[in-house]
């Protein structure tokens, strides 16, 4: 009876054990990517991933597949438009009309929505895939020395949403209660937005959901930080609060749709260009100049601090479904533009297509498609991607490279960056005739579009219309 009760007593610790043991959580296979540092943005291209539109599939894993091309490109960190679930309430078509309307049901059927109507902060799109697709993107691109930033939508959430019903006190609301759309501050009316409901920043317990929900993706999926959309309508210590949160988590990069430099002072780390974005645009028509350029330059050294950043840019997914695509805004000077964003002070920023020449407006409510077919204009991009990662010239961020503008005439754009024993030589002729200009620097460098070594000598150089060089170090 004894070896019985003893046999028992045994198997019932054994038992105790193998039940604490399997109680355990596995421990998490250490990320041996390092989180990003201020070094890691210097030399950075970024570039916005819209899923839906990149591929056939319209899925995490047919762009996954492609990331080794990004890192072919120079990119170091992807963003990637949201990837919340869409609301079918109020749900847009491409013509402006809510999908409720629409009684066909085909029809009705291939209208996808905006991206940034969510309907749940906290869940995949299952257009795209699913958590584990997305993880492997994350996981993927730190793979290949890049980071990923995950666009959110602070400012309003679509109709949908579960807030709507449990807290609707976290909503913006007329003097009826009724909770409304963004509303434009400078008409009082609505900006149009009429898919989304315009979320209560007054309201504390929204801001704590919100911030909860911004944490779940850094520990859940590995992310490296946001790009926050219209960030200009959000209070500013908000995104204070937020980004002292985050990066209790890990160091984090942030990107806001504004162009506010108090942004950057604790809560961002590089925002919009959207001055400098459309005067590209006025350059490539002629309705502004050189000097206009310069002027601009030297504005930014004014308004920014040493550890600001612009991002750079001739398109992005608002640019190209509503303004325009490069071949209807810059039809004979795309490359010199594109050239300029990379050599400026700033990250450039490619958007999906743009690296294949998209050459039409990609449709935003519904599928379209990207070509992805490489040409000249690639292998441009990845000529200035390598020249952007490697040349400290060109450096951005907390350690920038100096910028030294030249002085070459009002339809000449010509400047220097220098950093240690780094130099690059920017020049471009703007206007629609040949010219002749001086170029002060003298020594041997490389023509690095042509590929061809130069002596330079410090005299005049013959530009055809809508020509650039760019002169590097040797």
């Amino acid at each position: 009876m004894k070896k019985l009760i003893l046999l028992l007593t045994i198997v019932v610790l054994f038992a105790c054990k193998e039940e604490q043991k399997q109680a355990e959580p596995e421990a998490k296979q250490e990320d041996t990517f390092k989180p990003i540092t201020d070094a890691d943005i210097e030399s950075g291209v970024i570039y916005e991933a819209n899923i839906r539109q990149y591929s056939p599939e319209g899925t995490f894993n047919a762009f996954t597949k492609d990331i080794p091309v990004l890192k072919d490109l120079g990119v170091k960190v992807i963003w990637v438009m949201p990837i919340n679930p869409i609301s079918e309430v109020k749900r847009k078509a491409t013509d402006g009309q809510f999908t409720s309307d629409i009684e066909d049901e085909k029809e009705r059927a291939k209208y996808l929505g905006s991206y940034y109507s969510v309907s749940d902060y906290k869940a995949i799109n299952p257009e795209f895939g699913n958590l584990e697709d997305f993880k492997n993107l994350v996981d993927t691109a730190h793979d290949n020395g890049i980071y990923v930033i995950v666009d959110w939508v602070p400012n309003h959430t679509g109709w949908d949403h579960p807030w709507i019903t449990a807290h609707p006190d976290w909503y913006t609301q007329n003097e009826k209660g009724e909770i409304i759309d963004p509303i434009n501050p400078d008409t009082g009316e609505s900006w149009g937005w009429t898919d989304v409901a315009d979320l209560n920043y007054d309201n504390m317990e929204m801001r704590k959901a919100m911030i909860y929900d911004l944490k779940y993706w850094l520990t859940e999926a590995n992310i490296d930080g946001y790009r926050m959309d219209v960030a200009h309508k959000v209070p500013q210590d908000f995104f204070e609060e937020v980004t002292k949160e985050l990066k209790q988590i890990k160091p984090v990069f942030m990107l806001a749709e504004a162009e506010q430099p108090a942004l950057l002072e604790k809560a961002f780390d590089m925002q919009y260009a959207w001055e400098g974005h459309h005067l590209l645009n006025e350059l490539a028509k002629g309705e502004k100049n050189a000097d206009d350029f310069q002027a601009y330059i030297k504005k930014q050294d004014t308004v920014l601090q040493d550890d600001d950043i612009n991002m750079n840019f001739v398109t992005n997914h608002d640019e190209n479904s509503w303004a325009g695509t490069l071949k209807e805004r810059m039809p004979d000077n795309k490359e010199l533009f594109t050239a300029l964003t990379y050599t400026m002070p700033g990250m450039p920023l490619v958007y999906s297509g743009q690296e294949y020449d998209l050459d039409h407006r990609l449709l935003f409510f519904e599928k379209d498609s990207i070509p992805k077919t490489k040409g000249d204009y690639f292998t441009l991009l990845q000529r200035l991607g390598e020249l952007k990662n490697t040349n400290s010239a060109l450096n951005g961020g907390k350690d920038a490279a100096t910028y030294n503008a030249i002085d070459a005439g009002s339809n000449v754009i010509a400047f220097s960056r220098t950093k240690g024993d780094d130099e690059v030589i920017f020049i471009a002729n703007i206007s629609d005739e040949s010219i002749k200009t001086n170029v002060p620097q003298k020594g041997s460098y490389l023509d690095y579009i042509a590929n061809q070594p130069t002596e330079l000598k410090g005299d005049a150089i013959e530009l055809a219309p809508n020509a650039y060089k760019i002169y590097v170090k040797q």
